[in-house]
Parts: C-alpha cells; structure tokens; sequence
C-alpha cells in the first residue's frame, strides 16, 4: 500500500525543500562581533557592560595540536542581541521572562519592516510615529498580531563606532520610536517586539522622554521582546518575513546576544 505521506510532503518539508532549492532566502540581519563592536554607554554612575573579548585557547599547536578554540567573554547586550522582559524593572514579576524560560516558539514570528532611512539620514535623532506606521500600513496592510515592528534606518552601515554610537554631552543621538507609539503598538497592534538598527531599542534621546526608555519600560512591561543592532533590514521586503531569534538559554538571562535570520520569500 502506498504511504500517503510520500506523495504529499508535510509543511517542514515543503519549508525545506523552499530553502535547500533556493525558493526561500536565508537573511542574517546579525552584526559580526569583535572587539570593535560597539555596546551601549550608560552615565558613568551606573555600571558598564563588558566589550566582545576573545582569548585563544590553541590554534593546531602545542596548546592543542589538533584543535582551534577560543575563550570569549562579553555583556549579554552585546552587538546583534536579544532584550528579555527581566532586562528591565518593568518586567521583573512576570512569568516566564528571561531567556532561559520565555516559550521557545516565540523566537519564531512575522516581521514588518519599516523604512526610515531617509528620514534617519536628514535627522538622527529621528522618532518613528503613530502616523508613519499607519501610513505604512495602507499600503502593505495591518500590521499582524505577535509580529516583530522593525525600523529600518540603515544606521549599521556606519562602521565606525564613534559614528554608530553618536555620542555628546546631552547623550547618544540615534533614531528610536516615538513614546506614542510604543503603547500604540503594543494595545492596538499586539506586536511581540520592537527592533531597529541602532545600539538600543529606544532613542538616544529617549532618557528625555516623559516617560524614560518608554520601549524598554513597556515593551519588558508587557512581556514583549527586543532587537538592537539588527543589520541588512534593506534586504527585507515591507512585510511578509519570517525571523528566527532565539537567544542563549542562560539560566535567568536579561538577554544575549543572538544570531538573527530572517526567511523571505522571492518578490514578484
């Protein structure tokens, strides 16, 4: 008798085979990590996070004749990385919100990118608005549910870290969301997190805020999720992507920093 399943390969398949026969596009949207890689700059009071470090163990030689390894060491928001609810006071009580207990399948969800590169460009300290998203969307359409909200500005192109960090007196000037519409997205759109391209999830700016660091206080707040330091969100169409972004199980973990893929389908 003829095994049904054979002749009508199930969903995984179908996803395999799409990716194996080119029909479906693996993005990395991760910054490669060295010791140049930049990390967030807190006032000078508080603590710091430890920069990308990595120390060899052996590389084919008398330490290790047959081996390359290396040591490394940094902070868990480090370059490309994954923010958990427990990174932030806001989200501290909530079940279920460090890395290392958050459901496995929410590392697996829509993406709508939107563009503000241009804008970005002109303004660094540019805030993406209510407006902006809702005009967005009458051309690709509501933004789904449990679907990560990126914000394209094309800010990991600039290599070097003085520039990438942009620092001065009053603080970092890099583009964030606006403080309207971090709850906005998260009552009226039920978005699973918020990511962009800059160093931290909100503005530099964004201490200023009535309410401070409104994507961290919220989004953790209401067991949502982040993604700084993304790369390549050019290469993402307006909607339709599918990201993968599980972080390390680290035991109570705020956070780590994660490999970032994106599945995309061919444009028509």
């Amino acid at each position: 008798m003829t095994n049904p399943e054979k002749n009508n390969p199930g969903l995984l398949s179908s996803l395999l085979g799409g990716i194996t026969g080119g029909g479906i596009q693996v993005v990395d949207l991760t910054m490669t990590l060295d010791q140049k890689s930049p990390t967030i700059v807190l006032p000078p009071e508080l603590g710091q996070s430890w920069p990308f470090r990595m120390e060899e163990i052996s590389r084919y030689d008398h330490r290790g004749p047959a081996i390359y390894w290396n040591n490394i060491s940094c902070g868990e928001h480090t370059g490309t990385h994954f923010d958990a609810p427990i990174h932030w006071i806001s989200g501290k009580d909530l079940p279920n919100n460090a890395t290392d207990t958050i459901p496995p399948e929410m590392f697996i969800a829509q993406a709508c990118v939107i563009d503000c590169s241009a804008d970005a460009a002109e303004d660094p300290d540019y805030l993406l608005t209510i407006e902006q998203v809702e005009a967005w969307e009458e051309k690709h359409g509501r933004v789904p549910p449990r679907s990560w909200l990126l914000m394209r500005t094309d800010w990991s192109l600039k290599s070097n870290p003085v520039d990438y960090l942009n620092l001065d007196a009053a603080g970092a000037h890099t583009p964030g969301p606006h403080e309207d519409l971090v709850p906005w997205l998260i009552d009226e759109r039920d978005v699973i997190g918020f990511g962009g391209e800059a160093v931290g999830t909100d503005a530099g700016q964004a201490q200023h805020f009535n309410l401070p660091y409104p994507c961290h206080h919220l989004m953790h707040g209401r067991g949502r999720f982040g993604l700084p330091a993304l790369t390549n969100l050019d290469k993402l169409p307006p909607s339709g992507s599918l990201l993968i972004t599980p972080p390390l199980k680290i035991r109570q973990g705020s956070g780590s920093p994660v490999r970032v893929l994106a599945l995309v389908e061919p444009q028509a």
